[in-house]
Parts: C-alpha cells; structure tokens; sequence
C-alpha cells in the first residue's frame, strides 16, 4: 500500500508541535496506524559577530544561535486522511513537505 511521508521543519518548537498533535487527532479519528512523529537531529546554524560596530576594539564577540528543529511523520495514503491534512491551518514558521512513497 502506499504511504505519505511528511517532514515538518521551524525554528519554534511550539506551532511544530501544535500542527504535529492535530496530525495526530486526524489519523486517530480515521483509524489508521500513523508511525511518528519521529525526530531528527537538531540543526544549530551558529554565527559569530564582533560586538564593535566599527571592528577595531575589544575583543569581545557576539554568538547567535538557530535551531531547526525537523519532524517526519508516516501515514497511509487515504484520501479520508490526506484532505483534513491539507485543509490544516499551519503557522508561517512552520515549513512541511508531504511525499508519496511507493
């Protein structure tokens, strides 16, 4: 049977799990086996900057960090599960994939 794949990747951890939990309610409803979400490792992008705006003083630096945090979920492909999932409000910092696998 074919199956859906669904990666959800943001930066905030919170609207990541609020869209994954109504994925969740979805398939739950349907009455299928959904297997995940399963994490992936945490992407930490790291920039360094010089706190003096002009380059020439104290040695003193500013560390930035971002974290991705990557979620991927796999269900049946089913139409009774497919349009709710589409029909899903999902917040801009959230960015998802849905795949087709053979």
């Amino acid at each position: 049977m074919a199956k859906v794949r669904i990666k959800l990747s943001s930066i905030d951890i919170g609207p990541l799990n609020i869209v994954m939990d109504s994925i969740k309610d979805i398939a739950a409803r349907a009455g299928v086996l959904m297997r995940g979400p399963i994490p992936l490792p945490t992407r930490r992008l790291k920039v360094t900057t010089r706190k003096s705006p002009c380059g020439n003083g104290t040695a003193t630096f500013d560390r930035f960090e971002m974290r991705v945090h990557r979620r991927i979920i796999d269900i049946p492909a089913e139409d009774r599960i497919l349009h709710p999932i589409m029909k899903l409000q999902i917040p801009r910092s959230v960015q998802i994939k849905i795949e087709m696998k053979g």
